[in-house]
């Protein structure tokens, strides 16, 4: 390459190279993007699979409680179908009560013993927030037992 006055000038010259180098090294632009690019999609990873673990275990603790409260309901019923019948519609009634409870009850089963009484409620959360995020989710269906004793202690 040829300067202003005819002399050839060697563009990788080492005295060119530490010059630039000594130019860049002093020069802190685009750093603080270039971080951001390696650390964020980590952080909103991390991010997502907290909120998507969060509201699984809001779920499945809510189902527990509907079991528990429908079992509570449950114990007034003179007979089986009767129990039945007060276990389904407490659950209903509780299920409709949460807005974040997308999904549908697949199934509230009733079992009578000796001397408990089991509900057993099924929940399907396929429309549930947290089966829509980016991060692998635990199973829709949440299956949730609740078990009193009939006739006091």
């Amino acid at each position: 390459m040829l300067t202003f006055f005819g002399r050839w000038r060697d563009p990788f010259s080492a005295r060119r190279r530490t010059a630039t180098a000594r130019r860049l090294t002093g020069n802190a632009r685009g750093v603080a993007a270039v971080e951001f690019a390696l650390v964020a999609p980590v952080f909103i990873a991390l991010l997502m699979g907290t909120v998507t673990y969060a509201s699984y275990f809001l779920s499945a603790h809510t189902i527990q409680q509907i079991a528990n409260d429908s079992a509570r309901a449950a114990i007034a019923g003179m007979d089986d179908q009767e129990r039945t019948a007060i276990a389904q519609s407490t659950v209903a009634a509780h299920v409709a009560g949460y807005p974040f409870l997308q999904g549908q009850v697949k199934n509230v089963d009733v079992k009578r013993s000796d001397a408990t009484v089991t509900v057993r409620v099924a929940y399907d959360g396929q429309r549930d927030v947290w089966t829509q995020l980016l991060v692998p989710a635990p199973s829709t269906m949440i299956v949730r037992d609740a078990v009193i004793q009939l006739g006091g202690y």
